[in-house]
C-alpha cells in the first residue's frame, strides 16, 4: 500500500544500497528522440516522430522534440553532472535516422561520431553505456514503405543494427534491442495515438509479428559481430487485477495480462503467442512464413521490465477483441503521479515475480521505474517528496523480490532529466533533474539529490 497519498508518511524506509549487493546495477534511462533535439543537425534525416509530432495535432499543445534537452549539444554537460550524481550507469538510444537518414544506404559519418564521443565521454567518466537499439524512432523514409508492417524491415533492422554494432560494439558491452514493442506497435500501429499514427488490425498484427521477428534477429547480429556482448530487450509491464472476483472480470484480466505481459516475451522463449487468452491472435498466421517460429526464438542474456503501475480489469462486452476495460485510477480514489497512474508499488514486485517464474528468463534489470508529478522550483530548489517517496517504496519491493530470490540485479530511474514525453509533449516531469526548456538549465531535484545520497552509502 503506498503512502504517497500524504504529504509526510508515517513510516520511513531505511534501504541502503549495500542491501542489494555488491553487483547490482544503479543508473537512469533515456531516449534519443526525447532529450536529444537536433533534429536536423549534422545529416540527421527525419523520424517518425519528427513527422508525427509536425502534422498530426495529437501532442500536448503542438509541441516537439526538435530540441528537447539539447542533449546532442549538451551531452557533456549532463554526463559530468550525471557522475557528480554518483550515477555510473546511462541506458540512451540510438536515432536510427541519426546513423542511417534514409533507414539503409549510406551511414552518416556525423551521427556516427557523435554516439562514439558519447559511449568515449561516458568511458572517460566512469558511466557505463547500457544502449537501447531501437525507441521508436523509426525513419520515415522506411515509414513510407509500410514501416514495421512490412515484411522487409526485418532486413532494414538487421542492416541497421549491424552498422551500430560495429562501429560501437568494441565499447559497448550491454545492449537492448527494442524498447517496450507492445507500446511502439499498439501505440503507432493499433491506436493511431502515437507516431506514424495508423490504426486497425491490418496494421496492428503485421507490426507484431515483425517487430517480434526483428527482436530476436536483432540480438543474433549483436551476438554475430560482438560474441562478448550481453543482450536483452524490454518489456512494458503492469500488475493485472480482476475488478471483481468473478468469473468474467477474472477472465478479462487474464486477457490483458496476456496483452501486456505476455505477447512478446513467450514466442522469445519459444512458447509461441499467447493465442489460448487472445483468440485474435489467430490472425497473425497470415503474417507467418515457414520457419518463423523459430526465427522468434532467443535466448537473452537479460530481460529488462519496465513498470510504473498496475491495471484493474472489468469485464466489457463493447471493447473489441479484447471484452476488457480498464478501471481508471482516479475512479477509484487512489494516489495517482501526473500520468494519472496509480501508485502501487506491489505492482513491481508482482512483475518481478511473474517475469522470474518463466524457466528460460535469465538476469532481470528495472530498465524503467520513476515517477511524474508537478515540480514547483522555488529559490532555485525543487522540494519533490513524492517523488523521492514513490523511489523508496518502488525499491522496497524491488528488494523484497530479490530477498524471495528473484534473479533482479539491476534499476534504471526513468528518467535522468525532464524530456519529451510523446504524446504529453513536456507536461509531464519525470526526471531527477529539472529542466528549463526555455534556457535549458538544469536543476537537480530533491529525489536526484537523494538517489546520489542513495548510490554513495555503500562502495
Amino acid at each position: 500500500m503506498s503512502t504517497l497519498n500524504s504529504e509526510e508518511p508515517k513510516e520511513r524506509f531505511s534501504l541502503k544500497k549495500r542491501d542489494f549487493g555488491k553487483g547490482f546495477k544503479w543508473g537512469v534511462s533515456t531516449a534519443a528522440y526525447q532529450i536529444e533535439g537536433g533534429h536536423q543537425a549534422d545529416g540527421k534525416g527525419p523520424s517518425i516522430w519528427d513527422i508525427f509530432t509536425s502534422k498530426s495535432g495529437k501532442i500536448y499543445q503542438g509541441q516537439n522534440g526538435n530540441i528537447a534537452c539539447d542533449f546532442y549539444n549538451k551531452y557533456e554537460e549532463d554526463l559530468y553532472l550525471m557522475k557528480d550524481l554518483n550515477i555510473h550507469n546511462f541506458r540512451f538510444s540510438i536515432s536510427w535516422s541519426r546513423v542511417i537518414p534514409a533507414g539503409v544506404g549510406t551511414p552518416n559519418p556525423e551521427g556516427i561520431d557523435f554516439y562514439n564521443k558519447l559511449i568515449d565521454k561516458c568511458l572517460a567518466l566512469g558511466i557505463e553505456p547500457w544502449v537501447t537499439l531501437y525507441h521508436w524512432d523509426l525513419p520515415a523514409v522506411l515509414e513510407q514503405k509500410g514501416g514495421w508492417t512490412n515484411r522487409e524491415i526485418i532486413t532494414w533492422f538487421k542492416e541497421y543494427v549491424t552498422l551500430c554494432v560495429k562501429r560501437f560494439g568494441n565499447k559497448v558491452k550491454n545492449w537492448m534491442v527494442l524498447n517496450e514493442p507492445l507500446v511502439f506497435v499498439g501505440a503507432g500501429y493499433l491506436l493511431g495515438v502515437h507516431a506514424p499514427g495508423k490504426k486497425g488490425m491490418k496494421n496492428f498484427l503485421p507490426a507484431i509479428h515483425h517487430a517480434a521477428l526483428c527482436q530476436a534477429e536483432g540480438a543474433r547480429i549483436i551476438k554475430q559481430y560482438s560474441p562478448q556482448a550481453r543482450v536483452g530487450t524490454t518489456f512494458s509491464c503492469s500488475f493485472i487485477e480482476p475488478f471483481r472476483p468473478i468469473q468474467k472480470d477474472i477472465l478479462a484480466a487474464q486477457r490483458i495480462d496476456a496483452l501486456v505481459n505476455r505477447l512478446f516475451i513467450e514466442p522469445a522463449l519459444g512458447m509461441g503467442y499467447p493465442v489460448k487468452d487472445l483468440k485474435f491472435l489467430k490472425k497473425l498466421e497470415k503474417y507467418q512464413l515457414p520457419g518463423d517460429k523459430e526465427l522468434l526464438q532467443y535466448d537473452f542474456d537479460f530481460i529488462g521490465v519496465q513498470n510504473y503501475t498496475r491495471e484493474i480489469i472489468k469485464h466489457s462486452w463493447f471493447v473489441p477483441y479484447i471484452k476488457a476495460r480498464n478501471i481508471k485510477a482516479e475512479k477509484r480514489k487512489v494516489p495517482i503521479t501526473a500520468m494519472k497512474w496509480e501508485v502501487y508499488p506491489d505492482s513491481i514486485y508482482q512483475i518481478l515475480k511473474k517475469f522470474n517464474s518463466y524457466k528460460k528468463v535469465g538476469e532481470i534489470y528495472i530498465t524503467e521505474n520513476g515517477a511524474a508529478f508537478k515540480d514547483i522550483l522555488e529559490d532555485g530548489e525543487i522540494k519533490d517528496k513524492r517523488r523521492t517517496r514513490f523511489l523508496e517504496e518502488y525499491l522496497a519491493a524491488v528488494l523484497k523480490a530479490k530477498k524471495e530470490g528473484v534473479n533482479v540485479n539491476g534499476y534504471f530511474v526513468w528518467s535522468f532529466t525532464d524530456n519529451f514525453e510523446w504524446a504529453e509533449g513536456f507536461r509531464p516531469r519525470f526526471g531527477l533533474v529539472h529542466v528549463d526548456f526555455k534556457t535549458q538549465k538544469r536543476t537537480v531535484k530533491d529525489s536526484g539529490k537523494w538517489y546520489s545520497n542513495f548510490l554513495k552509502s555503500f562502495k
